[in-house]
């Protein structure tokens, strides 16, 4: 069982059907809904700050979610996959979002729905990312807009996948 422990009074809640690594860890005040998953070397730390999660998010090997002492927030929408070793730190991120792998999203930023970050994209503090956009590079910027091919392809194929690979390990 994953490392689900209280911080400061708040003690993690989560809904039906999640499922997290037995070496995750999930600390403080920390709501997810249904069908979540934190995967392997997962950390989701809401010590400092509050982090919100919608249905449908995986959370995969090596993430860290984290925010900053009373000033910053992280809330994550529905359908949202974070890529492994990606940074996700007090930003808020809507519905149907795949941050890539080892991507680093910072304080204040704000993604909209149907967006996608690439592997390894760096948003700097306060980065507004539109609706349906990629955005990529170090520090990123908008490359193009998400066609409905790739956000079927990749934004909901991923989050329906993560659901399914989660049943692999339950019980």
């Amino acid at each position: 069982m994953a490392l689900i422990k209280e911080c400061r009074g708040k003690t993690p809640t989560y809904g039906n059907d999640c499922w997290f690594a037995e070496n995750a860890t999930i600390i403080g005040e920390v709501t997810m809904g249904d069908q979540c998953s934190v995967w392997f070397s997962a950390v989701v730390r809401g010590d400092v700050n509050s982090i919100t999660m919608g249905n449908k998010v995986n959370i995969q090997d090596g993430v860290v979610i984290h925010a900053t002492f009373e000033k910053t927030k992280t809330i994550l929408g529905n359908n949202v996959s974070v890529g492994h070793n990606a940074l996700v730190h007090g930003c808020t991120v809507e519905d149907n979002v795949l941050i890539g792998m080892g991507s680093i999203v910072m304080d204040n930023c704000y993604i909209e729905s149907g967006s996608i970050i690439a592997a390894g994209a760096v948003l700097l503090e306060g980065t507004r990312v539109t609706a349906g956009s990629i955005w990529a590079g170090v520090p990123a910027k908008k490359v193009k807009e998400v066609s409905p091919e790739l956000f079927k392809g990749e934004v909901e194929r991923i989050s329906n996948n993560y659901v399914k690979y989660s049943g692999w390990f339950k019980d």
